[in-house]
C-alpha cells in the first residue's frame, strides 16, 4: 500500500529502469499500462483494456462480481493480446477505495519516531475491525507556511497539533488481490488505494483544494484534495452502466446496442431522446458531487477550483461542457497520458481515452518510481 506522492519532475536521475506495468481492476473492465524510464522520462510502451462483463455472463460496459480465478484469468488474458503485448511481469496493483478506510486524525506534534507508536494505538478508534486484521498506513499531512508569530494557529503554550491521514485496508482484501497477481503471473510490488494512484497521473502540486470525480460502471467517486491530501470524499451509487441501462428502458433498446448509443452519441450526438435519458442520470450525480463541495466549502471556508473528470464515464461526450456548468466552476478530462512520452501520432487519441486510464497510470508511475 502506498500513501500520496507526486512524481514532480517525473524523475531525479537519468538511469533507465526496466519496464513496468499499472494494473487498474474495476467494476467493468481491467486496464493496464506498461511504461519505462528512459532518459530520465516516463515513456509508454503499450497499454490494453479488457470487458468484465463478457466473463460473468452479462453485456460490455456491465460491472459484474468475479471469483478470483476468473478475475486472474481476465488479467491474463489481457497481458496476452496481441495488440497490447505486455512484456514485464513486474506490476503494482490498484485496490478500489471502497475496500478501505481512511481518515484523518489529530494528533499531538511529537515527532516521526513517537508518532510511529502512538499513531496505531490512536487509529483503533477509527476502525471498526481488530487492528491486527487489517494492514495500516499513515502520513503525516504537511501544514500550510503560514508564518505563526502573525497568525498564530494555536493558543500561546499549548501543544502543538498535527494532522496524520491514516489508511487500512482489510487482510483478506491483500490476500484476495495477491491470489490474483500469482495466479496471472505478475510480480505485484505494491498494493495502493486507486485514488492515490490518480492523484499521481492527473493532479499537479497546486495549492488550492480540487474535486476528482471518477466516474466507472456501478458507481461515482467524489473526492476533494488539497495539497495532496484526500479533505472529503463521497459515493455516489450511479454509474455509467445507469445511463446504458436508462437508455435501453426508456427506448425499449437491448443493453448491448444502448450502450453502443451512448458511447457514439453521448450528450452532443444530435439523438434529443438520448440526451434528456442521459441528462436524468447525471443531474442525480451531479447533485450529489455539488452537496459534496458545498459540504468542504462549509467545513474548510475554501473554494473548490477546479473539477477533473477522470473513469470510464468521463468520455462522455458533452459531459465536460455539461459539468461546468453544473459545478459553475472549470472541468476539464483528467489527460493521465500528458504525464508520460508518447508517440505524436496518437496524441488526440490518448487524450480521449486517458480518463479511463487514470488510476492504471498513476499505479505504473508509482511502480516505475520505486524501480527507480
Amino acid at each position: 500500500m502506498a500513501l500520496p506522492g507526486f512524481l514532480g519532475g517525473i524523475f531525479g536521475g537519468k538511469k533507465d529502469s526496466p519496464s513496468v506495468i499499472g494494473i487498474d481492476i474495476g467494476s467493468s473492465a481491467i486496464k493496464v499500462v506498461q511504461i519505462r524510464k528512459k532518459n530520465g522520462q516516463a515513456v509508454l510502451e503499450t497499454y490494453g483494456e479488457l470487458a468484465l462483463g463478457p466473463y460473468g455472463g452479462a453485456s460490455i460496459g456491465q460491472a459484474v462480481q468475479l471469483p478470483t480465478d476468473k478475475i486472474a484469468s481476465a488479467l491474463a488474458d489481457l497481458m496476452k493480446e496481441k495488440e497490447v503485448n505486455v512484456t514485464t511481469k513486474l506490476a503494482g496493483i490498484a485496490i478500489p477505495f471502497a475496500s478501505s478506510l481512511m481518515s484523518v486524525i489529530e494528533m499531538p506534534d511529537v515527532g516521526p519516531k513517537q508518532l510511529e507508536t502512538m499513531v496505531p494505538l490512536e487509529a483503533r478508534k477509527y476502525i471498526p475491525v481488530p487492528i491486527n486484521e487489517v494492514m495500516l498506513d499513515w502520513s503525516a499531512i504537511p501544514k500550510p507556511e503560514v508564518d505563526d508569530t502573525v497568525f498564530p494557529t494555536e493558543p500561546a503554550g499549548a501543544q502543538k497539533k498535527i494532522d496524520v491521514l491514516v489508511v487500512a485496508i482489510h487482510n483478506d482484501t491483500i490476500g484476495r488481490y495477491q491470489d490474483i497477481a500469482l495466479k496471472s503471473g505478475v510480480e505485484a510490488g505494491f498494493f495502493e488505494i486507486e485514488i492515490f494512484s490518480t492523484m499521481r497521473s492527473v493532479l499537479e502540486e497546486g495549492l488550492a483544494p480540487v474535486m476528482i470525480m471518477d466516474m466507472g460502471a456501478a458507481s461515482t467517486k467524489l473526492y476533494i484534495v488539497e495539497r495532496g491530501v484526500v479533505r472529503a470524499s463521497h459515493t455516489v451509487n450511479r454509474g455509467a452502466q445507469d445511463i446504458t441501462s436508462a437508455i435501453s428502458k426508456s427506448l425499449g433498446l437491448p443493453v448491448e446496442r444502448a450502450e453502443v448509443m451512448k458511447r457514439e452519441m453521448g450528450l452532443s450526438g444530435g439523438d434529443k431522446s438520448v440526451a434528456d435519458v442521459i441528462n436524468l442520470v447525471l443531474e442525480y450525480i451531479f447533485a450529489e458531487a455539488n452537496r459534496t463541495i458545498l459540504g468542504f466549502e462549509k467545513k474548510y471556508n475554501k473554494s473548490v477550483s477546479k473539477v477533473v473528470l477522470v473513469g470510464g464515464g468521463a468520455s462522455l461526450k458533452g459531459l465536460q461542457e455539461l459539468a461546468k456548468a453544473a459545478f459553475k466552476t472549470e472541468a476539464v478530462a483528467g489527460n493521465p497520458f500528458g504525464k508520460l512520452a508518447t508517440p505524436a501520432f496518437i496524441e488526440n487519441i490518448l487524450r480521449q481515452t486517458g480518463p479511463e486510464f487514470a488510476v492504471a497510470i498513476g499505479t505504473a508511475l508509482r511502480k516505475l518510481q520505486d524501480e527507480g
